[in-house]
């Protein structure tokens, strides 16, 4: 089984349990808050049954986070569960809202409410301890997951623990005459639920604008990249975080000599060392440069090889009609042109060519070296 798919069942398995015990408590808070004349008990197991619908959004959203990059969508489907985890931070804050508007009615209402029975403050108890349970385990299997969604779900599940909280206390105090305690605590709870729901759909709205990481993460990472041999410098470090996953782009500069297969060869390696280090890391695009680019100018107005060929055989007509033209050349940019041009050993061909050849180029602005390799296996 892919780790994939072992995170997505672990992360349905967890949310299927919770669902049971949504379920299972709401239905009982229900039938004892009917039997024993407690609103508040009543309310909050309408509450536990509503969580049913966030259990269900929150099983479709993995299923469709988790399948694989396709035509409209070769990023991935990471995204899903961000905006899944947007949804649920928003429910929190519909239900912070909710509980408050009820507590403020309560709080101030002309008569008082009638007084419950004892086996409302046992079932409040029992959901207490079921719901933080569930807390504990979602939580739990959302971090090894690294998924927010499922910590999201794990904080509304406690939501149901508070709500169960304010209804204990408010029985509790109703019994004993204080009937005022049960709209305070729950005004209390309110806004540490709307706390909660805000500060996920915060951090997940500010995911999906592609916010950069912090410093001292991307540091790290450019520790990592900075080890590997060979590179000289990393620049225009760019980071995202995309479903639990860190999104990097950078551009890695090499020395201007090295081939093209040797500098990607670098850049893998970079991936993999940062792979290894970091569990988080998924996507990485790399640039290899030559040089700077954040400091020199990107485009500029080199010659590219074709045009440099035409100018080389032309010199050599100029020059030396006679000799065979070179197996190979090899160009370096960098401010200019470096030419390499490779001869077999059987030709004329010596070392005082490059100054012929550069003085039939006209020395042009681009051009700043012209090496001649004479010899066999070049």
């Amino acid at each position: 089984m892919s780790r994939e798919l072992s995170q997505q069942k672990a992360a349905e398995r967890v949310t299927l349990v919770g669902a049971i015990l949504d379920l299972v408590l709401g239905i009982a808070k229900i039938i004892v808050g009917l039997v024993s004349h407690s609103s508040a008990l009543i309310v909050d197991g309408v509450h536990s049954l509503s969580d049913l619908v966030t259990d269900g959004l929150v099983v479709v959203v993995l299923r469709i986070s988790h399948q694989e990059p396709d035509e409209d969508h070769p990023w991935g489907h990471g995204r899903f569960e961000t905006v899944g985890t947007v949804v649920l931070g928003c429910v929190l804050i519909a239900v912070a809202g909710a509980m408050a508007f009820e507590s403020a009615k309560l709080l101030f209402a002309e008569t008082t409410p009638l007084m419950p029975e004892w086996p409302a403050l046992v079932i409040a108890a029992l959901s207490i301890l079921g719901k933080e349970w569930i807390f504990h385990y979602t939580m739990r299997v959302g971090r090894e997951i690294k998924s927010d969604l499922i910590i999201a779900n794990a904080w509304h599940s406690r939501t149901d623990a508070l709500s169960s909280v304010v209804v204990l206390i408010g029985v509790a105090g109703a019994m004993m005459g204080i009937w005022w305690l049960d709209a305070l605590a729950a005004l209390i709870v309110s806004v540490i639920v709307g706390k909660i729901g805000w500060e996920m759909t915060w951090d997940s709205i500010k995911e999906l604008v592609d916010t950069a990481l912090p410093e001292e993460r991307v540091q790290a990472y450019r520790k990592v990249v900075m080890q590997v041999e060979g590179i000289v410098s990393v620049h225009s470090f760019k980071s995202r975080k995309m479903a639990g996953q860190s999104q990097l782009e950078m551009h890695i500069q090499v020395p201007p000599t090295l081939s093209a297969s040797e500098g990607h060869y670098i850049g893998d390696t970079a991936v993999c060392r940062l792979q290894d280090a970091f569990q988080d890391i998924g996507h990485v695009i790399f640039h290899i440069d030559t040089y700077n680019d954040e400091t020199d100018q990107v485009c500029k107005t080199l010659p590219l090889r074709g045009e440099i060929q035409q100018t080389i055989n032309d010199a050599l007509n100029n020059v030396a009609p006679q000799l065979p033209r070179p197996k190979r050349m090899t160009l370096h940019y960098n401010d200019g042109v470096e030419i390499e041009l490779f001869f077999a050993a059987d030709t004329s061909a010596d070392a005082s060519l490059s100054e012929q050849l550069k003085a039939a180029m006209d020395n042009p602005h681009w051009l700043d070296e012209i090496s001649i390799w004479i010899g066999p296996g070049r």
